[in-house]
């Protein structure tokens, strides 16, 4: 959307926010119901995404940046620590416990000892210790990926700005259900949100922070 891109962008939207000083990568929801074809969330671009947020984590850990998850976990069917959540989108009791379809999608698993928040809503944020988490280990930054772009992982960058950190959505390592909401929310986010970046940039910057930054 070039046309509509330089409009914004003569209105003053899409400035870059930029890293800090101190990054975290979050994955937001990067569960098996995304990826499973006989998942009521099936994402057909899921297993390219996972791909991509694996090889964001592996760069974060090989540069000691924190690698952060969220999932979602209802006691059961009923969802009832979200009804309202749950009465809008029934699909959600995929997530209730003991279903398979709640774990993380291949090949995505969280290395011993990184943080896994377990939330009820869409928001990474929403009633869960994240913020406090990364406020207490001076993160600014957040390196964002996951499911659904127009969902969780949206919801989680406009609070991680909201929460006074840089959000950064790494392009490759989300996915939707269509092209469509996908690309308009990545260019509404990046209008208004955060900085919306590509992998290789994201892992050049990494490589960057690992071995170039002063000390």
């Amino acid at each position: 959307m070039p046309g509509l891109g330089e409009d914004y962008a003569k209105a003053g939207f899409a400035r870059r926010l930029g890293w800090g000083s101190r990054p975290a990568v979050l994955l937001v929801d990067a569960a098996l119901a995304y990826t499973d074809p006989d998942s009521p969330l099936f994402l057909t671009t899921g297993a390219k995404a996972a791909e991509a947020m694996s090889e964001l984590a592996d760069a974060a850990r090989s540069a000691g940046i924190p690698v952060l998850w969220s999932r979602v976990h209802f006691a059961d069917e009923t969802c009832a620590e979200a009804p309202l959540f749950a009465a809008k989108v029934p699909a959600l009791k995929v997530f209730a416990d003991g279903n398979p379809l709640g774990g993380f999608a291949p090949p995505l698993c969280p290395a011993p000892g990184e943080q896994v928040v377990v939330k009820h809503y869409a928001s990474a944020f929403a009633g869960t210790s994240l913020a406090a988490w990364l406020a207490s280990h001076s993160i600014d930054t957040l390196l964002i990926g996951g499911y659904s772009t127009s969902g969780c992982v949206r919801a989680s960058a406009l609070d991680t700005l909201q929460h006074g950190f840089r959000p950064i959505v790494v392009r490759e390592a989300c996915a939707d259900r269509d092209g469509g909401p996908h690309e308009h929310n990545l260019f509404d986010l990046d209008a208004k949100y955060a900085d919306v970046v590509t992998l290789a940039e994201t892992i050049q910057t990494i490589v960057w922070y690992a071995e170039d930054r002063p000390r």
